[in-house]
């Protein structure tokens, strides 16, 4: 069964993103936004195996309760698209390793946005199909495109 997409967008959000989003207190904030759209099946977020690791290490890590991470992982099991990793040849490497699972995803996902804070991604914009980009320039593109 395929999962609704409105916009035909296909995401992978570095942990930044989702972390911001478990820990930001303003309700409107862009980060509670992207999860809201999210939600909202405005777009698809991809995600493999190594992500959901990254994910949940770095959400208790900043001190996410329990509860809201294994709720996190269940809604991004649920609605989320699960990417198996089939090939590991990058063109272009980010300079942090840490960084590699998210543009492994959107290359085999076939995505067409990363979303991220981190430098050594966005460094890597252009490079391939997708963009990779900031949460504010994804969220303007998303409602530009959805009007």
């Amino acid at each position: 069964m395929r999962k609704e997409n409105k916009s035909g967008y296909r995401v992978v959000p570095d942990t930044n993103v989702i972390v911001s989003s478990e820990l930001s207190k303003r309700q409107k904030s862009s980060n509670k936004e992207f999860i809201e759209r999210w939600f909202n099946r405005e777009f698809a977020i991809l995600f493999s195996y190594d992500m959901k690791i990254e994910y949940a290490v770095k959400l208790r890590e900043k001190g996410i309760p329990k509860e809201k991470v294994v709720e996190f992982l269940a809604d991004l099991t649920r609605l989320g698209n699960n990417i198996v990793i089939n090939y590991y040849h990058l063109q272009y490497y980010p300079e942090d390793a840490d960084d590699i699972c998210f543009v492994l995803c959107a290359e085999n996902g076939n995505a067409t946005h990363i979303v991220s804070y981190d430098k050594h991604l966005l460094h890597l914009n252009g490079k391939y199909k997708f963009k990779i980009l900031k949460i504010i320039p994804f969220l303007n593109e998303l409602r530009e495109i959805l009007r």
